[in-house]
């Protein structure tokens, strides 16, 4: 089987990657912007532009099966675009459905779309767990570029044949990670207080191994096919026990003051990251029951070994 990955040197699409060469089953193709050295050597590697709605894939889509979809305009703080929305279109939509489209022509048999869970919203507090057959209450703009794409993609799936599976992660965590999830090892590393001690929310997150092996799975199985799924470590944890396990592995003990978080919203809000404070303070719970129940699916890896193999390659990297 052929296998075409988007954003193949991406956190998601590079260890995609790397699982299919692992496996040895599989030609693996990466649809590039420029030729990397990231990449394995077993790696069919094809040039092509950005990921538009002008963009031309036909070299890319040559005798390919199945297209791994990871490349995005991702969600980013602060974005400073003057409509963040419509810039999220013009990649995340318009570009996702150029190539989809582009791909049936082709006779691509099946596309594996990497969704966020911001379709399902931004919080459970207060409310069950999200499912995949929620009523949608995104307002983000990045949510909503994903949600236009994935509702593209099955109107095309009808009209075409073309398989279509959604996978919406919450949380991604694994090694090279970056962003916030980088900021909360390094704090703890270096034995910062964190006024982060007495959170009881609840979140799901999903280690990239775990991701990965679903990933994988959704390539082939035939029940799969046009269905959404979401999918977690099936192991949710408050803020303040997610520092406790990130402090266990990296071998320091997570320095936690138990200030109330009413009073933090409050801080919060007072400086305008209420949006911040609700990630930090709230819950977002997914129910990924259908990939174990429709699937047979199980996470590979536990949270306390992924943390441990990431912060492993932290300290490489950053020589600590």
């Amino acid at each position: 089987m052929s296998v075409l990955i988007t954003g193949a040197t991406g956190f998601v699409g590079g260890a995609v990657v790397q699982r299919l060469v692992n496996i040895g089953e599989h030609q693996v193709v990466a649809a590039v912007r420029k030729v990397s050295d990231q990449l394995p050597q077993a790696v069919q590697r094809v040039r092509v532009g950005g990921l538009s709605l002008d963009t031309d894939y036909t070299k890319a889509l040559s005798g390919v099966d199945v297209i791994v979809h990871a490349a995005a305009r991702v969600h980013v703080m602060d974005d400073d675009a003057a409509n963040p929305l419509a810039e999220f279109r013009k990649v995340n939509v318009d570009g996702t459905l150029n190539l989809a489209k582009q791909a049936a022509e082709a006779g691509v048999k099946r596309f594996v779309f990497i969704s966020s869970i911001k379709v399902n919203g931004e919080t459970t507090t207060g409310k069950p767990p999200f499912s995949p057959d929620d009523t949608y209450q995104t307002t983000d703009p990045y949510g909503l570029s994903k949600l236009e794409a994935e509702q593209g993609l099955f109107k095309l799936a009808q009209e075409t044949g073309m398989e279509v599976v959604v996978i919406r992660p919450p949380l991604i965590y694994g090694p090279h990670v970056k962003a916030n999830f980088k900021k909360l090892m390094e704090t703890v590393y270096k034995g910062i207080p964190l006024p982060l001690g007495a959170v009881h929310n609840q979140r799901s997150l999903v280690a990239l191994d775990n991701l990965v092996d679903f990933i994988v799975l959704c390539t082939a199985h035939p029940k799969a096919a046009n269905e959404v799924f979401l999918i977690s470590d099936d192991e949710d944890v408050s803020t303040t026990q997610l520092l406790q396990k990130i402090g266990k592995a990296v071998g320091k003990p997570a320095r936690l003051i138990p200030v109330p978080v009413g009073l933090m919203r409050f801080a919060a809000k007072l400086l305008g990251k209420a949006d911040v404070a609700e990630r930090l303070f709230g819950s977002l719970q997914v129910d990924s029951s259908k990939a174990r129940e429709l699937l047979g699916w199980q996470p590979v890896v536990s949270m306390d070994e992924q943390l441990q193999k990431t912060v492993e390659v932290y300290k490489r990297e950053t020589a600590v």
